[in-house]
């Protein structure tokens, strides 16, 4: 029997079921320091799709660009399907996140082709409706997902305030991490896009309580040889794969980068390896 479903994730995850995903949706949350290395869509897209990387992560928006380039190998597409506030650098009075589209929220991921569409799972202190909201919005798109064939990728995302700066900061705190990973399973995700735990060794728990593909969420800007030994102990307990935007685009080589980081996940590259490419 034809499954849709496993079609589009072959085509995102790979003969090895591993991925590295490379997220450049960064422009749907109104927040202008993201949008350093984003300004030429089209530019990024193509050097992008020239470093070969598994999937790249857009928006309704902007993902006209890379499906329309003609030619048959190009790095799968990824959908994201919510918007909201959380990243600005205040907090604001109502926080949000909500889909893009409620009544047809996939309908963009169809007509694109794309490979698999991902939503956010949100906890923070203070913020009980926002985490409310992100449920609703998951379950939303499994019932769709379910019905079309359509992989979903759920992001969950344990944040903290940080009062020096504003806004939320990432929480690395595996005691809340593990069960919003759980929770992000239970409603039916298919593939899961996670913070790191502060503490590389505890990340096979991260793993078990996903029970599917695990990716890293790779966060802020950090140096390359950080980014390199942190992606390496991350994959060494486990992980699947890698989702890195800003420590992709941002770099002065985005190619290479993509290079180092495919090796390290469908070859077992070290870090000192990556480091070399």
């Amino acid at each position: 029997m034809f499954n849709a479903h496993k079609v589009r994730l072959n085509r995102f995850l790979g003969a090895d079921g591993r991925c590295l995903d490379v997220a450049i949706d960064h422009g749907v949350f109104n927040e202008y320091s993201f949008l350093d290395g984003l300004e030429d869509m089209p530019a990024v897209v193509r050097s992008l799709v020239a470093a070969g990387p598994d999937a790249i992560q857009m928006n309704v928006g902007q993902a006209d660009v890379l499906q329309t380039i003609p030619g048959a190998r190009k790095p799968a597409l990824v959908l994201r399907t919510d918007a909201g506030n959380i990243y600005n650098p205040t907090t604001h009075r109502v926080m949000f996140d909500q889909l893009v589209h409620w009544d047809e929220p996939i309908l963009g991921a169809l007509k694109l082709d794309a490979a698999c569409v991902v939503c956010n799972l949100l906890l923070m202190p203070g913020e009980p409706d926002l985490h409310r909201q992100t449920v609703l919005n998951a379950a939303r798109l499994r019932v769709v997902c379910e019905k079309y064939g359509m992989p979903l990728m759920i992001e969950p995302l344990v944040l903290r305030p940080n009062e020096a700066k504003g806004g939320y900061q990432v929480d690395g705190n595996k005691k809340l991490i593990v069960p919003l990973v759980r929770q992000a399973r239970e409603l039916g995700a298919d593939v899961i896009k996670a913070d790191p735990t502060d503490h590389a060794e505890d990340y096979h728990e991260v793993v078990q309580a996903a029970r599917c593909p695990i990716l890293v969420r790779g966060g802020g800007k950090k140096p390359i040889e950080t980014v390199f030994k942190e992606a390496a102990a991350f994959l060494a307990q486990g992980a699947h794969g890698l989702v890195y935007g800003r420590n992709i685009y941002q770099h002065p080589n985005p190619a290479r980068i993509v290079a180092a980081f495919m090796a390290m996940i469908h070859e077992g590259a070290n870090a000192d390896r990556a480091l070399a490419m």
